[in-house]
């Protein structure tokens, strides 16, 4: 569905750049866009690559085995199928940790182990369950206390103050990610009762 919404976006540009008589202007947006998307991939591949590596480090010193240990009194009422030192708890804390910190590039190989963690323990690995569910929901919609990935982006485009959307940011991922955690309790609980 996508690809037809991005080729009706292109070819009604063409048109309206053909009709207006804006083909050079069209053009020129054409290489500029391409020219500042690939300046921002780089700028971008770098800071994952550091935090990606990071994280690597802090999982081969103990850190997640930590990380677990202190966020499991909330993580048992959210994931109660998972003990505090399994494979899935640990990748579970450690995606919340990287989106703490704002990393919602670097936490996506985490979250895919933490998602194959949850399916080999599954009774049904083909179909997701509550756990899983639980879990697309929090890594959504999850808290950042430091937004680097936006404060990366302004900082980029020459904000003069690129963190200072800090409360912004804060307020609305609290408010989603509660919102979520409810909705996923909800149907949690109904399709319980149905099943």
């Amino acid at each position: 569905m996508m690809n037809y919404i991005w080729a009706g976006m292109i070819l009604f540009s063409c048109i309206c750049a053909l009709l207006t008589g804006r083909l050079p202007e069209l053009s020129d947006a054409v290489l500029s866009g391409a020219a500042s998307a690939v300046q921002l991939v780089i700028v971008l591949l770098g800071m994952m690559c550091v935090w990606t590596g990071l994280m690597k480090i802090a999982d081969a010193g103990g850190l997640t085995k930590l990380l677990s240990r202190m966020f499991y009194p909330v993580m048992r009422l959210l994931f109660p199928k998972y003990p505090k030192d399994s494979a899935a708890m640990r990748a579970i804390c450690m995606n919340i940790t990287a989106n703490l910190l704002g990393l919602g590039n670097a936490a996506t190989p985490l979250g895919i182990a933490a998602m194959k963690e949850m399916s080999r323990i599954s009774k049904r690995p083909a179909e997701a369950d509550n756990n899983m569910v639980m879990f697309v929901v929090i890594n959504t919609a999850s808290i950042q206390l430091v937004p680097t990935f936006m404060g990366t982006l302004r900082a980029q485009y020459g904000s003069a103050q690129p963190f200072d959307i800090v409360p912004a940011v804060w307020l609305a991922s609290i408010v989603a990610l509660g919102l979520g955690i409810l909705a996923a309790k909800l149907l949690e609980r109904r399709d319980d009762r149905l099943g």
